[in-house]
């Protein structure tokens, strides 16, 4: 069974005030956000599909997926579309070493100077989960702990891909960050909930944005 909420609680966000949760906006503006790859076929066709609806996003990359698909990430990056770091190897940060974690999150930074000149200072930990030392020391280096108000649950079996449009649809409010995954086990729910989306929020007004500071 699953406790996660679709939305995040305002008491969580007021707990970890440093983290970004969303964007403090008046404007008809959304944040997706995807996590877990560059992952083959499913990579492109979230980014030929975001292009479709002239839509910006973040993508949160694993060190070890940009070293196997180097194509693929210079993709997200011809599109200019947002790079994040998303450790090295998908670590759980509650199960973790601070020295470890953050030795994660510099390895992956080293493979996406590889491709890119400037550094990428948006982290969003696996799993949502981050010790409080290991946020501070990764903010110190000058991250941005990027969280999120929305999740489509993409990745869960138990939900149909209705039930990920619902999720999105139903809770997303102007400057909302939106959690998708272009990931292998989330592409089901995924490539069908995303473009309803893309198509539903563009015919009501708002614009995709990347995640930029």
């Amino acid at each position: 069974m699953n406790i996660t909420p679709v939305k995040t609680p305002l008491v969580a966000k007021k707990i970890f005030p440093n983290y970004v949760w969303d964007i403090s906006t008046h404007r008809k503006e959304l944040y997706l956000t995807f996590d877990d790859g560059p992952t083959p076929e499913i990579t492109n066709w979230t980014l030929n599909t975001l292009k479709e609806f002239d839509a910006k996003a973040t993508f949160f990359c694993i060190g070890t997926n940009i070293a196997k698909h180097p194509d693929i990430f210079q993709n997200i990056i011809k599109d200019h579309h947002a790079i994040g770091n998303h450790t090295q190897h998908h670590v759980k940060g509650w199960k973790t070493k601070t020295e470890t974690y953050v030795a994660e999150v510099l390895e992956t930074e080293k493979q996406i100077q590889l491709q890119q000149p400037e550094p990428s200072y948006l982290f969003r930990p696996p799993y949502g989960q981050i010790k409080p030392k290991q946020g501070k020391q990764l903010m110190a280096l000058g991250y941005q702990i990027i969280m999120w108000d929305v999740l489509s649950f993409d990745w869960q079996k138990e939900f149909s891909g209705d039930e990920c449009v619902d999720n999105v649809i139903s809770k997303s409010k102007n400057g909302s960050i939106i959690v998708f995954h272009d990931s292998i086990k989330a592409s089901k729910n995924m490539m069908y909930a995303l473009p309803k989306v893309l198509d539903f929020f563009s015919k009501a007004g708002f614009k995709f944005k990347a995640l930029r500071f």
